[in-house]
């Protein structure tokens, strides 16, 4: 890109939907997907008179979240309001907490992108509780410069969790934000759907750069109208190249324009101004005068932080070192959830075999599961049903084919293994019986016999699928070796 020494300097703003069944100031539904304007009332309207009442929960909400980003949590939190107009904000000002916010000076810990094996700590500023806006639908109907208001979100819970300037690139930014979705769907904080709205990014970069020893500054841009990670990922890049190709023709700097409002056009891959950032005196915070200050308890704390269980994170590491998981199949499972978490462990508890346990956890549960649009909850093969199963697999009781068998059978009927096992025939095969069987394929294919002999020991294959044709109970393995014996 460039032959000047660049880093570039990004931030995150990540507004998270509390996972709250009413707003955070009235007894209004937050659930998403209601027609418009039908989950509205006095208070989210802003009407004269209507006064607000405290959502616990979503205080509740929040400390979980911040004690798992590694916040302190003050004993006092305040709430304050923030000023500006949006067609979408009928109260003319926004429920926000500027000065005293409910979690600060946290981190997250991500993989390094460039070193799988390192780690970096990403700042957290502040995560501050917030009630939302309205939805404004522009030039809905062709033809027509019109824009629709719908004011069922307002006033529904957010958490705005602000990170340090400590991210170095995209990719970090992709995998910062798949850490913190993680967490937050772990502990039931949100369900983090961005489709919905639950999760909105706003990222903040510029460059610096270097120049003959001394740092040069671009000019701060926030990118918001990001609508998945790989969106944010795509902006991102773009504004690298698209800053540093503006300095290179106009030399502005941070001193010339400090901070603007790009949108991203996700069409056509590109940025696109919005509008002048605003400072935070424009926003004329004060003290709401309807709300008291929160008072949190160390006890209640204490007591959230205890409730947090094993992180993700945590879970990860875990699974490699006491299950001997490669990283890319604990983080298939661990991404999961904790459902599937505690199935995974179950399974594996049961079969003695973890990695035997997470590759059919992997392919055949997780692939049945999205084909039956199943949650791991409702899967119909309990966790302990698999572990016998695999368990038999283990022993060399069954294959992978006749086991595979049992578990389509346990899917569609309520029954053991034993009794899945009886119904669809399956026997054990005595040791002399498959000796014979082989005796007898060896006698039939002479040819097969000279191959293995000279060295083409594949060769063998051949007559192990002439054996499960004539007995599909014979363990593929056990012939296997018992031809290679034979032949000697």
């Amino acid at each position: 890109m460039t032959a000047h020494e660049v880093t570039t300097i990004i931030g995150l703003e990540v507004h998270v939907q509390l996972k709250t069944q009413t707003k955070l100031f009235c007894g209004c539904s937050a659930a998403f997907g209601a027609p418009p304007n039908t989950q509205v009332c006095p208070v989210c309207l802003g009407l004269p008179g209507a006064l607000p009442v405290m959502n616990e929960h979503a205080i509740e909400l929040a400390i979980r979240a911040g004690l798992a980003i590694h916040c302190s949590i003050p004993p006092m939190t305040k709430w304050d309001r923030k000023q500006y107009f949006y067609p979408d904000l009928p109260k003319g000002y926004q429920i926000s907490q500027f000065d005293l916010p409910i979690c600060a000076d946290g981190y997250l810990e991500i993989t390094d992108p460039a070193d799988p094996d390192g780690t970096r700590h990403i700042g957290i500023i502040r995560a501050h509780l917030e009630e939302d806006a309205g939805k404004s639908m522009h030039d809905e109907v062709a033809g027509k410069s019109d824009t629709r208001i719908d004011l069922n979100r307002c006033g529904t819970p957010l958490l705005e969790i602000v990170s340090q300037p400590d991210l170095r690139s995209a990719a970090e930014v992709k995998e910062y934000l798949t850490q913190l979705k993680l967490i937050l769907t772990h502990l039931d904080v949100s369900d983090c759907e961005m489709q919905e709205g639950s999760l909105r990014v706003d990222a903040n970069v510029n460059l610096h750069i270097d120049v003959d020893g001394k740092k040069v500054a671009t000019p701060i841009v926030e990118v918001k109208n990001m609508n998945s990670f790989r969106a944010v990922e795509r902006a991102l890049e773009y504004e690298v190249e698209r800053q540093y190709a503006d300095w290179e023709n106009d030399g502005l700097t941070i001193e010339d324009n400090p901070k603007t409002t790009r949108g991203w056009d996700d069409v056509n891959q590109r940025t696109f101004v919005q509008r002048e950032k605003e400072e935070s005196a424009d926003y004329r915070y004060f003290p709401d005068p309807d709300l008291l200050p929160v008072r949190i308890p160390s006890e209640r704390v204490e007591a959230l932080r205890q409730s947090l269980g094993e992180l993700p994170r945590a879970t990860y590491l875990r699974l490699q070192s006491q299950h001997d998981l490669k990283p890319y199949d604990a983080d298939v499972i661990v991404n999961q959830g904790p459902a599937m978490i505690a199935y995974f462990e179950r399974v594996a508890e049961v079969s003695g075999d973890a990695k035997r346990s997470s590759s059919w956890i992997q392919q055949d549960v997780m692939r049945t599961l999205k084909d039956r649009e199943l949650s791991i909850d409702a899967f119909p093969v309990t966790s302990v049903g698999l572990g016998e199963l695999l368990k038999l697999v283990v022993k060399g009781q069954l294959d992978n084919t006749r086991a595979r068998d049992v578990f389509n059978y346990l899917l569609d009927h309520e029954s053991t293994v034993d009794q899945a096992i009886q119904s669809l025939g399956i026997e054990q095969v005595d040791n002399s019986e498959i000796d014979a069987l082989c005796q007898e394929l060896l006698d039939a294919n002479p040819a097969v016999v000279a191959d293995v002999r000279s060295g083409k020991v594949q060769a063998v294959g051949s007559l192990i699928g002439q054996a499960k044709k004539k007995n599909p109970n014979a363990n593929p393995q056990q012939v296997r070796e018992t031809l290679l014996k034979l032949i000697g």
